[in-house]
């Protein structure tokens, strides 16, 4: 079963998933990150920029699209389907809703915003998760 931890709290959540990402790579763990295109595309920009000293390699895979052969050892996935990431174990998850497919990942990171909209959206998640006897953790962030 999925290991599902949650993220919460977080003033800025795509740099919060910046740094979940380079501690990530840095284990030589292979992750998928599951978001909207819009914010997909701000994490793509973020991971260059985030830390002067970080590098964190990744690449961006539209839905329905196969990853070019010469990419497939790349370790960190920006999906709009996490269905489509190539040899993935991680997921971490930056968008309102269960990721369709989670369930197929050994673990499963849910990063939640400090705003109104943010905090329903992830208790919603919770919620789902929890109904369906996933044990969760969580992880207030500071």
């Amino acid at each position: 079963m999925t290991e599902v931890q949650f993220h919460h709290g977080t003033a800025d959540p795509l740099r919060h998933a910046c740094r979940l990402l380079a501690k990530a790579y840095e284990s030589g763990a292979r992750v998928a990150v599951t978001a909207t295109p819009d914010r997909l595309a701000e994490l793509d920009v973020l991971l260059w920029t985030f830390d002067d000293l970080a590098f964190v390699p990744h690449a961006r895979l539209a839905a329905g699209r196969a990853p070019a052969q010469r990419l497939l050892r790349t370790p960190i996935w920006l999906v709009d389907r996490a269905v489509d990431a190539p040899q993935a174990r991680v997921l971490v998850n930056l968008g309102p809703e269960i990721a369709p497919g989670f369930e197929s990942f050994e673990r499963l990171f849910e990063v939640v915003g400090r705003d109104e909209a943010a905090r329903l959206s992830g208790r919603g998640r919770w919620r789902h998760l929890q109904s369906r006897g996933y044990a969760i953790a969580q992880h207030e962030v500071a």
